[in-house]
């Protein structure tokens, strides 16, 4: 894998923004504004936008073009990830990866081979899952002094709504047995009513306040080797679910300079102190369509798989729970108001089916009193929800947000959280899509891996990578190839108010698009989780080559 030079070189390449380029010999597949799936031999564009698309005479129309033989491989619109934290991807490249690991054991020992190598100071990871272990317990502060005592540790849950830290970290943060957790927030304890050193949610911040912030070279790390990563799996565009103050000036930064490495929507953080002085700020809407700043990302609740989802009835698994609610209504709607006020929509993370049905009250009750039900609202994740309220998602135009690739990491442990009843409205895309609802499709890495071949695999199979269960979970939500293609393309960038600019190849639009090395549309179901990209286009340009 290689990626090609600077970005900044290649996007303002006044070679190829010169010259008309013909991609021939090519399985084109894009679906289009009106609703078709538009098939292909033969890509033509110049100035980084797309001139026609067609079969092998159109060569001919355009003899002074360059031509570039696509080898019989097939062509797509560049995929679109809407929903994914970028510099969380980049530090997560950066540092302790546990993603996958079964055991505290094997989890220990890589910490302390990573200690060795890693930077004085605090020891920063992510990635672990207990329900992947034998007990499929939380696990303790202890568990961590065995391998690491002598500097702080935390490491984040492979959802991002947990951390696991050792005793050092406590000490530094001042945790003891008389510290309380804040509202939307839960300490794990122990028997004796110590912290274990697991924190939930808003209890993060209790140890993450003491963390030393990350410096502007380490962003500029961090958005770098995730634009590299993200392009190598065939990814033009992103849409960055929460962005802090520090970001926000980093994205513009770039932007200015023509250097950020792919295109970019970002939501403003609404836990961010200085949301207001962004807010302010205006919408962003850079000229070439690399930046966009127009909207808020805000969360409701937390996960299912550290019970944090706000949930209607108990979890099935733990009685008497229910989960967090991270925001009360009222702050919901002053949220909602400050957002539209300022001209950004409002995208709102809800997991559990309370947390969707109270967000969906607050949108409701802030349209009939200070409008903003046409700024292409979201709901983020959309995973449990009540069936009686997946219409109002249509009938209040919110578009459901949602991922994939969680409904198949999520299965079995959804299983043993929720009871049937409350599964009726989980992960219901094929629902959305018949009652005529836009998905937008997305990872949400680091949560999960970035890779969009994974998450059209899920789509369409309902399957783990393994292709397991054998006709899928939940079956009756799968989407078809086309359904699953247009929701990572057109609806995506539908979802970001650029489907006039992005998401597919049609005259006028960005040339953003991947050659891959299977037929995405003309392979068994089963194999789109093995594609790979050959080469990822940006306006025009070779930003990636195998």
């Amino acid at each position: 894998m290689k990626l090609l030079a600077s970005l900044a070189v290649l996007i303002c390449s006044t070679l190829t923004y010169a010259q008309t380029i013909v991609i021939h010999n090519v399985k084109g597949y894009s679906p289009t504004l009106k609703g078709e799936l538009n098939t292909f031999n033969v890509l033509v564009f110049k100035d980084g936008k797309v001139v026609k698309t067609g079969e092998k005479d159109i060569i001919k129309e355009f003899p002074q073009a360059t031509q570039i033989d696509g080898k019989g491989h097939t062509l797509l619109p560049g995929l679109i990830d809407a929903h994914g934290h970028v510099i969380g991807l980049g530090d997560n490249l950066l540092r302790l990866d546990v993603r996958g690991i079964t055991s505290v054991s094997a989890i220990g020992e890589k910490l302390r081979d990573y200690a060795k190598q890693a930077p004085k100071g605090w020891l920063i990871g992510r990635g672990w899952d207990q329900t992947l272990w034998p007990d499929k317990q939380f696990p303790t502060a202890k568990q961590l002094d065995q391998y690491v005592s002598d500097r702080p540790v935390v490491l984040t849950r492979v959802d991002g709504h947990a951390i696991w830290v050792n005793s050092k970290a406590m000490a530094l943060a001042g945790i003891d047995k008389q510290t309380k957790a804040p509202a939307g927030g839960e300490i794990i304890r122990l028997s004796d009513d110590q912290p274990s050193g697991v924190f939930i949610d808003k209890a993060e911040q209790l140890i993450k306040t003491h963390i030393p912030p990350s410096t502007d070279e380490q962003r500029q790390l961090a958005l770098n080797k995730a634009g590299q990563h993200l392009l190598s799996l065939g990814i033009t565009s992103t849409h960055d679910a929460g962005i802090d103050h520090g970001t926000w000036q980093l994205y513009q930064q770039r932007a200015e300079q023509h250097t950020l490495p792919l295109r970019i929507y970002a939501m403003l953080s609404a836990s961010d102190e200085r949301l207001l002085t962004m807010l302010k700020h205006g919408v962003i809407k850079e000229k070439d369509d690399f930046l966009s700043i127009r909207s808020v990302k805000i969360y409701a609740d937390g996960a299912l798989g550290s019970r944090g989802a706000a949930l209607l009835a108990d979890y099935h698994d733990r009685k008497g729970h229910t989960g967090l609610m991270l925001e009360t209504q009222a702050q919901l709607e002053s949220l909602l108001k400050q957002s539209f006020a300022h001209g950004y929509s409002a995208h709102t993370h809800a997991i559990g089916d309370k947390a969707n049905r109270i967000v969906l009250d607050s949108y409701e009750n802030i349209f009939k009193t200070v409008g903003g039900k046409l700024l292409r609202n979201r709901i983020e994740h959309a995973q449990i929800v009540h069936p009686d309220d997946i219409p109002r998602f249509k009938t209040l135009s919110i578009i459901p947000s949602m991922q994939p690739i969680h409904a198949t990491s999520d299965m079995h442990m959804a299983e043993l959280r929720l009871d049937e009843q409350q599964l009726r409205g989980a992960y219901a895309w094929q629902t959305f899509l018949k009652q005529g609802s836009k998905i937008a499709a997305g990872s949400d890495y680091p949560v999960e891996l970035a890779n969009p071949f994974y998450g059209l695999h899920a789509a369409v199979t309902r399957m783990s990578r393994d292709n397991k269960p054998e006709k899928g979970w939940l079956a009756q939500e799968k989407l078809n190839k086309e359904q699953a293609l247009r929701a990572f393309t057109l609806d995506a960038a539908y979802a970001a108010f650029q489907e006039h600019k992005l998401g597919s190849l049609e005259k006028g639009k960005w040339a953003d698009f991947i050659l891959i090395d299977k037929d995405y549309f003309n392979i068994d179901a089963s194999e789109i989780d093995d594609i790979k990209v050959i080469q990822t286009w940006l306006a025009g340009n070779l930003a990636y080559q195998q």
